[in-house]
């Protein structure tokens, strides 16, 4: 059995605008690669609404910071053969950081913390997946619109700030922007068809990096 763990904010957790709810199990992507890898590997949602890579939102009674919740989830299941982070598009807030070089930056300390942990037992350190997420797209939403102001052109940098990341670095990429768009409702998170849409794109990449 291989075990992948998927790291990620609300466009894991499975956010749908349209309620706003959770997308039904069978839409949010980690339930399509689970059902595109079938019974031999387990995927893992590991996705928390605001999640930034690195960077500190106390705007929610969650602890967002995702480099500092990383060790105690990998502790939490290892062992791990695959993690694939999907992260930046919280970083992209004006009030966290609105930079996508920084976004970068706590993407590869995210990668640095998977392979430095003791994942004990004798275990490896899992390859690693980075994912950029769609580009932040224009809103009628006052609330998001303000949320996430100038986030449309900072978000248009990151696939190619991570691709370059995961060359340095020897991780695997996948640019999620290059299947699904984000929904106008709010500019930010995913529509059932687009969601999936990731879950199906990842499979083949996934199946690469498993050996499968």
């Amino acid at each position: 059995m291989k075990t992948v763990l998927c790291y990620g904010d609300s466009l894991t957790w499975g956010y749908d605008a349209a309620g706003p709810g959770r997308h039904h199990y069978e839409d949010r992507w980690t339930s399509v690669l689970q059902k595109e890898l079938g019974d031999g590997v387990s995927v893992i949602a590991e996705g928390l609404n605001g999640r930034t890579t690195a960077f500190d939102d106390s705007l929610a009674a969650t602890d967002r910071n995702g480099a500092r919740l990383l060790p105690t989830i990998l502790g939490t299941h290892a062992p791990l053969d695959l993690v694939v982070i999907m992260l930046g598009a919280n970083d992209m807030k004006p009030w966290i950081h609105g930079n996508p070089l920084a976004a970068k930056q706590g993407m590869a300390r995210l990668v640095s913390i998977v392979r430095a942990y003791d994942h004990g037992m004798g275990y490896p350190a899992p390859g690693i997946l980075l994912v950029s997420p769609p580009v932040v797209s224009r809103t009628a939403n006052a609330e998001f619109k303000e949320m996430f102001a100038g986030g449309d052109a900072a978000s248009k940098e990151l696939a190619p700030l991570y691709a370059a990341l995961a060359d340095e670095v020897g991780c695997g990429f996948f640019d999620a922007g290059s299947v699904a768009e984000t929904t106008p409702l709010d500019g930010v998170h995913l529509d059932a068809e687009n969601t999936r849409a990731i879950g199906h794109a990842i499979a083949p990449i996934v199946r690469v990096m498993l050996e499968l």
